[in-house]
């Protein structure tokens, strides 16, 4: 016997469900409810918590791995599960398709769970991001997605001033290439990113654009283009191996796309995401290096050739943020730090109202000079950002 809000009911013979009433229906009786699909999961009265979500979220983002997972949220494979465990009790279903013990995929569910997830966790972030905001709080944590080129020559004046006006703000900065950046910001894991491209920043940020650059040639000294007595051209490239950044392998990038235009062909013969390494790969005589301007490092044994203007495509970086993410004061004094040709005023109406910005991007050798001169923000410009 057990007691249900029926009654106190017997079970059927299997002792797997109710059997409530086994005797013949009478006449006109509908018991087309005894032969209806039961859920996944018997639905609890607890209801869900952020916290459940996170690890449900998490989850999925570490590739279904639980122990992943706990990794990320700095907690335990046996604490994450339960927080599963206790998700899907609390909204009756199963979330995860399941393979004897292991997680293979999301069942339809749980994909629509997790859409709905990851907004409810975003717009959480952001309550917290204002009310911190509101209070003047000085601790917090930014992380910033950059490639390792800005990492090394475009973000340290920056950290430097950052580090000066709020002390208790932890830093993390994740490189990568720009593809990883995007989504990392897309996704919820980084509060910003520095990417650079050759055309128009992606529609859906918000995109301030901090510096143009160019990409320029090295080669060995005593390598035949090191003499020449004229700016160095594209077809004096071709046939020769190139060393350059990772994406130059890609039919989409700049650089192929240069070379495609003119019915040329780029061999790019060795690849990586490091300017120090494709200048390290060029003085080996692995080929000639093209690389970003900040990222030049010439010594005696490497000669940076002059280059005809339309070589390749002038770049520029740009700054972008999530423009449904609630910034904290800190990541705002770091955007004036890293755009001090923009007033503060059209920084913030670019962020809250999305009104253009009035400046353009000047070259990296002008920004380089205007990031070394601190322009201190007061908390109150950034507060209730987005």
């Amino acid at each position: 016997m057990r007691r249900t809000r029926f009654g106190v009911v017997p079970y059927g013979p299997t002792q797997c469900g109710p059997a409530w009433n086994m005797s013949p229906p009478h006449p006109g009786e509908d018991r087309s409810y005894a032969h209806a699909p039961l859920p996944a999961l018997r639905r609890r009265s607890a209801g869900m918590t952020l916290t459940q979500l996170r690890s449900f979220v998490a989850i999925v983002d570490c590739g279904h791995n639980v122990t992943l997972a706990a990794q990320r949220l700095h907690a335990t494979q046996s604490g994450v599960s339960k927080q599963l465990a206790q998700l899907e009790a609390a909204l009756g279903m199963t979330l995860f398709v399941r393979r004897a013990r292991a997680l293979t995929g999301l069942t339809e569910a749980g994909a629509q769970v997790l859409a709905h997830a990851r907004r409810l966790l975003a717009e959480s972030a952001n309550i917290q991001a204002l009310s911190d905001n509101l209070r003047r709080e000085r601790h917090g944590v930014l992380r910033i997605a950059t490639t390792h080129t800005q990492a090394r020559h475009a973000l340290p004046p920056a950290l430097q001033a950052l580090e000066r006006e709020w002390p208790d703000v932890a830093v993390h900065v994740v490189p990568g290439d720009d593809a990883d950046g995007l989504q990392a910001l897309i996704d919820g894991h980084v509060d910003l990113a520095l990417l650079s491209g050759t055309g128009a920043p992606p529609a859906d940020c918000i995109a301030v654009p901090l510096y143009r650059w160019r990409r320029r040639v090295v080669v060995p000294a005593g390598h035949p283009l090191a003499a020449l007595q004229r700016p160095l051209r594209l077809d004096d490239l071709v046939g020769r191996r190139l060393v350059s950044y990772t994406s130059s392998q890609l039919a989409s990038s700049s650089l192929q796309r240069a070379f495609a235009q003119r019915g040329l062909r780029a061999d790019v013969a060795v690849t990586a995401r490091d300017g120090d390494l494709i200048q390290a790969y060029t003085r080996a005589g692995l080929g000639i290096g093209i690389v970003a301007e900040m990222a030049l490092d010439p010594r005696e044994d490497l000669v940076v050739p002059a280059i005809a203007d339309d070589l390749l495509p002038a770049c520029t970086t740009w700054l972008l943020l999530h423009p449904a993410r609630v910034l904290r004061d800190f990541g705002f004094a770091l955007l004036a730090a890293l755009a001090p040709h923009q007033a503060v005023v059209d920084l913030r109406r670019l962020i809250a109202d999305g009104q253009p910005l009035p400046e353009t991007a000047p070259d990296w050798q002008a920004w380089r000079v205007a990031t070394r001169v601190v322009r201190p923000v007061a908390p109150r410009v950034a507060t209730a950002l987005r």
